[in-house]
């Protein structure tokens, strides 16, 4: 095999879920989340899968989430991937996590009934001004760091700092698989694995890099997602050049020197 041979990417949201979104993958996507949560694999009773279907309108949309659910023992699990940087990428997980954790109560039941609902993001860029890749978040009293309730959870994982901060966990092995591109670094992992399921999932990602018409989608799919990011970083670009207009204007109509305009330029530069 050429180790410089490009595959279908798993972080890419199409493949992702003809993966993790797949009923007969059940086995793999157990093992996945039980990995990243660093929970033991037995405790996973059954998987609940919604909102995987792949249709050419998806293929046109900003972003995707895959709606994972899983029954972990009494828990809710909800997994997305996100490539693009999406502004108030936080403010949205949390939204979305209230809106998971509110709609498992149903009438008649009491507050006392709401599982833990734990929100799983594998996320493209860095989000948090530090090393580590894995980041998890609980709700905690300010002083004590008493944990409020045990039913708060969301976990980011970016992939873009693994290998920064190797912990030698079996989260590893998968998050090093979603961050593959070539057939050299399936190769690397396939040595090193002990994990079944990885082997597994490689034997797919090899399979639909030979499928022409897989191979298209995936192509498709990142156009528009790169196509998307440059717009966004364009538009952006823009934004900042209109307001420091703005500003040099403003600061010359308040009788400030060309010195401290420039001064001014720069700093927000």
């Amino acid at each position: 095999m050429n180790r410089d041979e490009k595959i279908v990417k798993l972080k890419l949201d199409v493949i992702f879920k003809r993966v993790f979104g797949n009923d007969k993958n059940k086995n793999i996507i157990a093992a996945f989340v039980s990995a990243l949560l660093e929970i033991p694999r037995e405790s996973i009773r059954s998987i609940m899968i919604s909102n995987v279907e792949v249709t050419p309108e998806y293929l046109e949309q900003k972003f995707s989430r895959l709606d994972l659910k899983l029954d972990v023992d009494g828990r809710i699990v909800n997994v997305e991937i996100q490539v693009n940087r999406e502004p108030d990428f936080r403010e949205r997980t949390l939204f979305y996590w209230s809106k998971i954790y509110s709609n498992e109560l149903k009438s008649g039941e009491e507050y006392g009934d709401l599982k833990q609902t734990v929100c799983i993001n594998i996320i493209n860029f860095d989000l948090f001004d530090c090393e580590d890749y894995h980041s998890h978040f609980k709700v905690l009293e300010n002083e004590r760091h008493e944990v409020l309730t045990d039913k708060f959870s969301i976990h980011f994982f970016e992939l873009r700092k693994i290998g920064k901060s190797k912990k030698n966990k079996p989260m590893e092995d998968w998050l090093n698989l979603i961050n593959a591109e070539t057939e050299g670094e399936l190769m690397d992992i396939q040595q090193t694995t002990t994990i079944p399921e990885v082997n597994e999932t490689i034997v797919m990602l090899r399979e639909m890099s030979a499928d022409e018409k897989i191979r298209q989608e995936a192509y498709y799919r990142e156009k528009r997602l790169h196509d998307e990011a440059t717009a966004l970083g364009t538009a952006r670009r823009e934004g900042i050049t209109e307001g420091i207009d703005k500003m040099i204007a403003g600061m010359r109509a308040a009788g400030f020197t060309e010195e401290q305009i420039e001064a001014a330029k720069k700093a927000i530069q």
